[in-house]
């Protein structure tokens, strides 16, 4: 068993690409024989139905595990991919944020789920900054930001790490950002090209070196349920989530090296 890494996968921003790298850096992972787990904490519930897990099959959710109504090995869903499983969402994660709203410990119920986690773990927030995500962002070990590469992809940012920061200061001081990644990009598009040129730029090694393409396999994989290394391998895209979890995991022992001296 490797060791325990739980990473949200965030941005405020809808349409960025979160639930796209959540299944398909998790699959990455997967294939590299890593046991991952991701936790669909978006009411639409996209990386459940993108990882095959029908509505109507959604007994126990991600909503009943942050609250302590079941476990980990009681939530957790096998995929019919290997080492991949997912604890899927419903619409009732919706009223999540009221409900957790005058809880004890409001912002650590999913870091109290998570104890007895084990492997990988990728949470893909919803598109706020609310409890949900301040949940995750307790939780988690690190963040991975995917960033669009399109006019204005840099707003908002500002928001997203200050409320890091605050995570770090306040619940979560071992909180670190994993990077930034750029997503939907066209290497033919000057807008492309200056997006990405601003963001190494402004956030200098933060931003990952891989760089994720607009892909019609990317797109069309969901209608699949699949992930794209799995209905396509050979894809750019494909190609890309490879890079992003290899590229990943070396940060991981570049870190180890690091704090071993």
């Amino acid at each position: 068993m490797v060791e325990r890494l739980i990473i949200a996968v965030a941005n405020q921003k809808g349409g960025v690409g979160k639930t796209t790298t959540a299944i398909n850096l998790g699959a990455a992972l997967a294939e590299q024989g890593l046991p991952v787990t991701i936790i669909d904490l978006d009411p639409q519930g996209n990386a459940s139905t993108g990882l095959g897990i029908d509505a109507e099959s959604r007994d126990m959710t991600s909503y009943d595990f942050l609250i302590g109504e079941c476990d980990w090995d009681v939530a957790r869903r096998e995929t019919a991919l290997p080492n991949l499983a997912v604890i899927p969402a419903t619409a009732d994660l919706a009223s999540a944020e009221l409900d957790i709203a005058s809880r004890p410990r409001r912002t650590q119920l999913l870091a109290d789920a998570l104890s007895s986690a084990e492997g990988v773990v990728l949470i893909d927030c919803p598109p706020a900054l609310g409890l949900l995500t301040l949940n995750a962002m307790v939780a988690a070990d690190g963040v991975i930001v995917p960033l669009q590469a399109e006019f204005y992809a840099l707003e908002g940012l500002s928001q997203l790490m200050l409320t890091i920061r605050e995570v770090r200061a306040s619940a979560n001081p071992q909180l670190r950002i994993e990077g930034v990644l750029l997503t939907m990009a066209d290497s033919r598009n000057n807008l492309s090209q200056q997006v990405e040129a601003d963001a190494r730029k402004t956030l200098g090694p933060l931003v990952f070196k891989t760089v994720v393409p607009r892909n019609v396999r990317v797109s069309e994989s969901p209608s699949y349920a699949l992930p794209v290394i799995h209905y396509d391998p050979a894809s750019k895209g494909s190609a890309a989530y490879r890079a992003l979890a290899q590229e990943l995991l070396a940060k991981g022992i570049d870190r180890r090296k690091a704090a071993n001296g």
